[in-house]
């Protein structure tokens, strides 16, 4: 068939745009096709991960004794909450294509200290980059908001490049799906956490220049969804070791059938520019 297999280790997709550095470095030049599975509840032919900006915030106020002299604190708390008020009443007018959600990572050191720091992290995801970075402009005014409120000085930053929303092809999607029932897979198209998925890759970036290929393949985990800890506990199962193999079949399955097919391959041929 003339064809090439590549395996690329990719660290740092949940931040750090690990695949975005290897892309920019070289690492998928020369390469039509980009394939990867990722784990969930159940089997997804068809996902649409989100684009996404994750961000750092870092509030700078000025110390104080909390009950002797209050007057002279500058409150980098408050400016944190403040900001986490006007995102969550911001929320009410957003989109369901939209999703806004971060953590406070540093709140104060002591009770009886006015907190001269503060920081945390958030993401800013949509189903474009375009709608994506329409948000971002408005959750940034909301940390404004929090600075102009008490004086704090804010500072705002990038933890990595942005991800990109994934281009899927569905031609791609249809020959996945189809090799994987041919080995026992069942895809539930209506379920209901299909829908629900709003996750995000650096996978992203990579299928706006090279045709790719994002299923997820289902671990059995009953009612548990990524990032639960029951989650967590169905991947070290034996029914997750057989879906990684299945996953690992049908995907090779269906890069053969690329491959085999001159209309496709010419197809991902013409897709792809690195």
């Amino acid at each position: 068939m003339n064809i090439r297999v590549v395996v690329l280790g990719t660290p740092a997709e949940e931040g750090g745009g690990g695949k975005i550095v290897m892309l920019e470095r070289g690492a998928f030049d020369g390469i039509d096709v980009a394939a990867l599975v990722h784990p969930g509840p159940v089997d997804v032919s068809f996902a649409e991960p989100f684009a996404v900006r994750h961000i750092a915030v870092k509030f700078s106020g000025k110390a104080a004794h909390a009950a002797a002299y209050p007057e002279q604190g500058v409150n980098a708390a408050d400016a944190f909450t403040i900001a986490q008020v006007a995102i969550g009443l911001l929320r009410q007018q957003l989109p369901s294509t939209v999703r806004v959600h971060g953590v406070m990572t540093r709140g104060g050191e002591a009770p009886n200290a006015i907190p001269e720091v503060t920081e945390g992290r958030w993401y800013v995801r949509a189903t474009s980059t375009k709608l994506m970075e329409e948000t971002f402009d408005r959750v940034a005014k909301c940390f404004e908001a929090g600075a102009l409120a008490t004086g704090c000085v804010l500072e705002i930053h990038d933890e990595s490049e942005p991800y990109s929303e994934f281009t899927n092809h569905p031609n791609l999607n249809d020959i996945y799906k189809l090799n994987a029932q041919a080995i026992g897979r069942v895809f539930d198209d209506n379920d209901p956490r299909i829908k629900m998925n709003r996750a995000s890759t650096d996978l992203g970036n990579i299928s706006k220049v090279i045709a790719s290929i994002h299923p997820y393949i289902g671990v059995n985990s009953g009612s548990a969804v990524n990032h639960q800890k029951e989650f967590a506990a169905a991947c070290i199962t034996a029914d997750a070791d057989q879906a990684v193999l299945d996953a690992s079949k049908a995907m090779a399955m269906t890069l053969v059938d690329i491959a085999s097919d001159p209309a496709l391959r010419e197809y991902v041929k013409g897709y792809s520019r690195p």
